[in-house]
């Protein structure tokens, strides 16, 4: 993995729209990352039952948004990218989908029961708005379930990404927000994120100011099952992934 600082951003849905094609085929390569060797069925945990309305925000192509129908979920997916919606489209021309942004959602207040934001807020730009909305259209009683990179991961990185026990450096500040660039290339495939670093703190100050009250919040690190290499043990000294379930009251 090569991270990049980024000095000059263009807005975070341009930057997707643009990598669309590549993250399309490193999503849909089965057992390729983590969401299938272990991280969506840790985030399904988190989920309550299948209720009157799931949202999808920020469904990218729409694996999960597949796997959510097939649990009984009735859902709709929305994304700020036309690429994404339409390849989501095309794998399933069932799944109801609407390109929107996220801090602007087309739905009445008190629209869901439930709100998924799976590794999407990171690649938001008014990830603020976008929480304030989604508590807008949840009903009271509603709750919303997310998914971030971890925020230790997205501040730092490690000296050596081939070693199970190199050091993890932050070089600039944990507690201040920037863009950053990871380019991944592995089995023939290369991807690249383009994600804003947001402390810990932002994400449950960002919440309260929107009305919700966090249930649940758990640190997402490798476990046994998933280590496939000595260097993925890299991932079991710190949490590679932020979940978090919150009510809307």
């Amino acid at each position: 993995m090569k991270r990049t600082i980024v000095a000059e951003p263009d807005d975070l849905s341009s930057e997707w729209e643009r990598n669309a094609p590549g993250w399309v085929k490193w999503a849909r390569a089965p057992g390729h990352d983590s969401y299938w060797r272990f991280h969506r069925d840790a985030f399904l945990e988190l989920l309550p039952p299948p209720g009157r309305l799931t949202l999808d925000i920020g469904c990218g192509e729409g694996r999960l948004l597949r796997d959510l129908m097939a649990l009984g979920h009735r859902v709709v997916g929305v994304d700020a990218s036309p690429h994404l919606v339409d390849a989501a489209r095309s794998a399933d021309p069932s799944s109801d989908l609407r390109l929107a942004d996220a801090a602007s959602l087309p739905f009445p207040d008190g629209h869901a029961d439930l709100a998924i934001a799976f590794m999407s807020l990171q690649d938001i730009e008014d990830a603020e708005g976008a929480i304030a909305e989604i508590a807008r259209v949840l009903e009271p009683g509603g709750r919303l379930c997310l998914a971030v990179v971890h925020p230790l991961g997205s501040a730092g990185t490690f000296v050596d990404h081939g070693k199970g026990d190199s050091p993890f450096v932050i070089e600039g500040s944990y507690m201040s927000r920037f863009r950053y660039r990871d380019d991944l290339e592995r089995d023939g495939l290369a991807v690249r994120f383009e994600s804003e670093h947001r402390p810990l703190g932002w994400y449950t100050e960002a919440l309260a100011n929107a009305g919700f009250l966090i249930e649940r919040l758990r640190e997402v690190s490798v476990p046994d099952s998933a280590i496939h290499a000595p260097r993925d043990r890299r991932w079991q000294r710190l949490p590679l992934f932020l979940h978090v379930r919150a009510l809307r009251p």
